[in-house]
C-alpha cells in the first residue's frame, strides 16, 4: 500500500454496462507499464472490466477471457495484455509459462484471478476487487498501491455511484436494513 496511507475508493455498478463504462474511463488514465489486478469470484465481472478497459483504449477486437491460452494481446492506444489465471493453481505455473515478459512494459497488463500470483505480483499496481455475482450490483473497490496509480481514483466518472462505507464499529449494511 501507499506509505502512511491507504487510498481506496468503493463504487457500485448496477450492470455489466456500468462495469465496462467504469473500466473505459480508467483506460483514459492508463500509462505504459501499468498493472491492474482483478479479484472477484466467478461471474463477478472481471472480463466485463477487461472489455470496457479495452474499449477505452480504442481496441476494436472482441475481448474474451483467455482462460485456455492464459494471455491475449490487443492493440489500441496502448497494447493491452489480458491475462487469466483461472486454470492455474499457483504462481510457479504462471511464471514458468512465461506470462510476464518485457513486452508488457509497453502497454497495460490486466490480470484476472490475480490472487493466484499472490506474493509474485509486483508491489506497484492497481487492485480492483469486484464483489457480487449474477444479476446483483457490483461493489468495486479500487486500491492503488502506489502514488503513481492514484490517478485511477481521479478517473472514476462522476456518474458512478459511491458505495456507502460504514463507520468503524458499525454493523454491515445487511444488518442495518
Amino acid at each position: 500500500m501507499i506509505a502512511a496511507q491507504k487510498l481506496e475508493r468503493i463504487v457500485v455498478t448496477r450492470d455489466p454496462a456500468g462495469t465496462r463504462a467504469l473500466a473505459a474511463a480508467f483506460a483514459a488514465a492508463a500509462r505504459p507499464g501499468d498493472l491492474i489486478s482483478l479479484v472477484g469470484e466467478l461471474g463477478a465481472g472481471k472480463t466485463q472490466f477487461a472489455k470496457g478497459f479495452g474499449a477505452g483504449l480504442g481496441i476494436a477486437d472482441t475481448i474474451v477471457s483467455p482462460s485456455f491460452v492464459l494471455m491475449a494481446e490487443y492493440r489500441g492506444r496502448l497494447p493491452l495484455f489480458h491475462v487469466d489465471l483461472y486454470r492455474l493453481a499457483n504462481a510457479a505455473e504462471a511464471l514458468a509459462g512465461g506470462l510476464i515478459d518485457e513486452r508488457q512494459a509497453e502497454g497495460v497488463t490486466i490480470v484476472e484471478w490475480a490472487e493466484r500470483l499472490a506474493d509474485a505480483m509486483p508491489a506497484e499496481r492497481l487492485d480492483v476487487l469486484i464483489d457480487g455475482a449474477g444479476d446483483d450490483p457490483r461493489r468495486i473497490s479500487i486500491r492503488p498501491s502506489a502514488e503513481s496509480y492514484a490517478r485511477y481514483l481521479e478517473a472514476v466518472p462522476a456518474t458512478v455511484e459511491a458505495a456507502e462505507i460504514p463507520a468503524a464499529g458499525s454493523p454491515p449494511a445487511e444488518a442495518r436494513r
